[in-house]
């Protein structure tokens, strides 16, 4: 498998189930696609989402109707807690082109990781679908080892701007980068006043 950053805007999503495992899928992808999710019932984060309900008992319908519920979708979602079920979601998407991620059940085509982001970045981790728990536990290692990494990355952005009109030199320029990210004093600092922290650059790389 190939990690890939996808636009999902617009996009169809179908989630078939309607508990705690869909609610996380519901909410991953609920600000930016179009998002219908199929169960008999659903938790109440689901109802609180701005998505798409279908009341379903999926498990008693015919092929032809679920063909018709993830008819034009981009991605489909098997989250029951029956594997069999999911596989004959994804089944029907794999006879269609349609890709599937499957939550309990044979391997889809796609594996929905971890995420931890802010204004400036995104970073996803995934264990190909091995140990979830292990995904979860390094996102929540780099939140809390790195909670100004939002601001460094804004910082670091701006000081590459600044660079390319002041010093000639692209080897220069990259030293200076990475430079600025090892200093751990200006970690520290950003946490504390992003403001003060680029005082601090322009004192010690930028000389001025």
């Amino acid at each position: 498998m190939i990690p890939l950053f996808v636009d999902c805007s617009k996009k169809r999503i179908v989630i078939f189930g309607g508990g705690v495992v869909a609610s996380r899928k519901a909410m991953y992808f609920s600000d930016e696609a179009d998002v219908l999710v199929v169960s008999r019932s659903f938790l109440p984060k689901i109802t609180a989402l701005p998505v798409k309900r279908r009341v379903l008992d999926v498990s008693t319908i015919p092929d032809d109707l679920i063909e018709a519920l993830i008819d034009g979708a981009f991605l489909v979602i098997g989250t029951f807690s029956d594997p069999l079920l999911n596989n004959r979601i994804g089944n029907l998407c794999r006879a269609r082109g349609i890709l599937f991620n499957n939550a309990d059940g044979e391997a889809g085509d796609v594996i929905l990781p971890s995420v931890t982001g802010g204004k400036y970045y995104t970073l996803a981790i995934s264990t190909k679908g091995s140990s979830p728990a292990v995904s979860r536990f390094i996102r929540t290692q780099l939140e809390n080892h790195y909670p100004a990494l939002d601001d460094m990355v804004a910082l670091q952005h701006e000081l590459r701007e600044q660079l390319k009109h002041i010093e000639p030199s692209q080897s220069r320029r990259t030293a200076i980068l990475r430079e600025v990210l090892s200093d751990h004093e200006l970690w520290e600092t950003l946490k504390k006043d992003p403001a003060l922290a680029r005082e601090k650059v322009n004192k010690r790389y930028l000389h001025e």
